[in-house]
């Protein structure tokens, strides 16, 4: 059975594999978005079908995966969570600085010495892809 262009070439922009980043997702969600507009169409192929399908699962995981983890973080603490988020996104105090107002602010926010404004609060929301509860 020979796998057509078509296919490769998605597997090429974007491989199969369990989707473990917002990056991912984003990527993920853009080639969905194309192809889903494109199925609705009737303009794909069955190896793009497969793909569709596929990456529809991945994606369905992920946001399972992300929504559960999410409601475990709604009982943790503020600070902690934003220390959580920062050390999974493996950032430092200087990339964080760069959200709310320099290293020197975030700094003493990570210490706990700081509180959030609510003009952090949005950035942080924005910035993780997550409520602006989770920081309240």
């Amino acid at each position: 059975m020979k796998i057509a262009d078509d296919y490769l070439n998605l597997i090429h922009r974007f491989p199969l594999r369990p989707i473990r980043s917002d990056t991912q997702y984003a990527q993920a969600m853009e080639i969905y978005r194309e192809l889903a507009d494109r199925a609705e169409e009737r303009k794909t192929s069955a190896g793009e079908n497969d793909y569709l399908e596929t990456l529809r699962t991945m994606i369905r995981e992920y946001d399972q995966l992300r929504s559960s983890l999410l409601k475990d973080r709604t009982k943790t603490p503020p600070l902690e969570m934003l220390r959580d988020l920062v050390a999974e996104a493996g950032m430092n105090t200087v990339s964080l600085g760069k959200l709310v107002g320099g290293s020197g602010q975030a700094s003493l926010i990570l210490q706990g010495k700081r509180e959030l404004s609510k003009a952090n609060i949005r950035k942080l929301a924005d910035y993780f892809h997550v409520s602006p509860a989770l920081f309240l």
